[in-house]
């Protein structure tokens, strides 16, 4: 048996109820790779380490990452990194997307992540992208060590040729993916919109968009994609990512599309990183932020998550595979308080959307997978020092 004591576990990641006073740390103990016990220690006794249960990062880009040093940096210019990742993905060949995207599983599980889910942008009509073929590939060398679930990118303009919608929706559930897309300020929205709702009902897929990412108050996918979701019955089983615009929208406009996403059982995820690179002005100080609501969305019972997204490529230069390093830029940028409270966007929120088998919330008898932290609370966990770590799987320090 191994035993941690004077453990501090936010009640954001707790799966265990406790009686004890506010404050309190706990020794858990585990055998077998699985908790065994957790009790309160005696009042009074100071944390000597912030337990996390193991990371889940929901929405990253592992086809692009690495390339910036080949693509230059679009210096906040969303459509100019898409004209240069679509000229780069010309060169691509399996030997090169293998080396890049085994180098971000390497970080991500040296950061503590146990499960991620990625897009691969999918926008050819003739053949599936070499990036399905080699991420499936990694999927069965890594299944010991990470869970890795996949989205097809396609821009929502694409879904107007239905046979090859079709083709493409048939192999992504083939192959089991979820079907994803790219929304912004299209021409007959909602009626595109439907098209994907058809085929995920018809394939009976999984939905995960990146929508609305850019600061027009005109755009309102978001809202429509909330709607068509209750339309069609697919609540719990759709994802949104970005929605930028819903922070510059009036805030009684905001409300009433958070509270349809509440309704529908859609998951927000922001994406701090990203967003704060390529959102607002690059000629002066930018003033919007780039994230979305997120202290509106959780008021109004959205569950939400916060991710890492891009990593060294033309849509964001810089970057790592650490959720806790966007889960604490998210918490600056957003003004998230009590930090720790939050905790659980970059844990428990993103295991629950991605129907892991543990919902990461730490209890007697959920597995022994965790990141022990540096830190006392929260606060010292928004420091480089508190975010210094040892990590835990099935029971063994790593």
């Amino acid at each position: 048996m191994t035993l941690l004591q004077a453990m501090h576990i936010p009640p954001a990641v707790r799966g265990f109820k406790s009686t004890a006073p506010e404050g309190t740390v706990f020794n858990v103990s585990w055998a077998g790779g699985h908790v065994t016990t957790i009790a309160p220690c005696a009042p009074g006794t100071k944390a000597v380490g912030l337990l996390l249960p193991a990371l889940v990062d929901i929405h990253l880009h592992l086809d692009k990452t690495h390339t910036v040093h080949e693509t230059g940096a679009a210096n906040g210019d969303l459509f100019r990194a898409i004209k240069m990742i679509a000229q780069h993905r010309e060169t691509w060949t399996e030997a090169d997307l293998r080396q890049r995207m085994e180098r971000g599983l390497q970080e991500a599980w040296r950061s503590g992540v146990r499960a991620l889910r990625t897009h691969l942008d999918w926008t050819t009509t003739s053949k599936r992208p070499l990036s399905v073929n080699v991420l499936n590939d990694l999927r069965m060398q890594w299944r010991e060590r990470l869970d890795i679930q996949w989205v097809s990118l396609t821009a929502l303009d694409h879904f107007d040729d239905l046979p090859w919608a079709q083709g493409m929706a048939s192999q992504v559930k083939s192959m089991g993916g979820v079907l994803g897309c790219f929304v912004y300020r299209n021409d007959a929205l909602k009626r595109k919109l439907q098209r994907v709702f058809e085929l995920a009902a018809e394939f009976d897929l999984d939905l995960d968009f990146h929508v609305d990412e850019g600061l027009d108050v005109d755009a309102n996918g978001l809202q429509a994609i909330a709607e068509l979701t209750l339309a069609h019955g697919w609540q719990g089983r759709v994802a949104c990512g970005h929605a930028c615009s819903l922070s510059v929208q009036p805030i009684e406009q905001a409300r009433a599309t958070l509270a349809l996403l509440a309704q529908a059982g859609i998951t927000l995820t922001a994406l701090p990183t990203t967003n704060l690179y390529l959102q607002g002005s690059w000629n002066e100080t930018p003033v919007p932020r780039g994230i979305t609501r997120l202290q509106e969305a959780r008021q109004l019972g959205v569950r939400t998550c916060i991710a890492s997204d891009n990593v060294a490529d033309p849509f964001f230069p810089y970057g790592c595979y650490d959720p806790l390093e966007a889960w604490a830029l998210g918490v600056q940028m957003a003004h998230l308080a009590p930090a720790e409270d939050w905790l659980d966007t970059v844990t428990v929120a993103p295991a629950q959307v991605m129907k892991l088998a543990w919902d990461g919330r730490i209890a007697p008898g959920c597995p022994a997978d965790f990141v022990l932290l540096n830190a006392h609370d929260g606060l010292q966990a928004m420091t480089p020092a508190g975010r210094h770590r040892r990590i835990c799987r099935q029971g063994h320090w790593i």
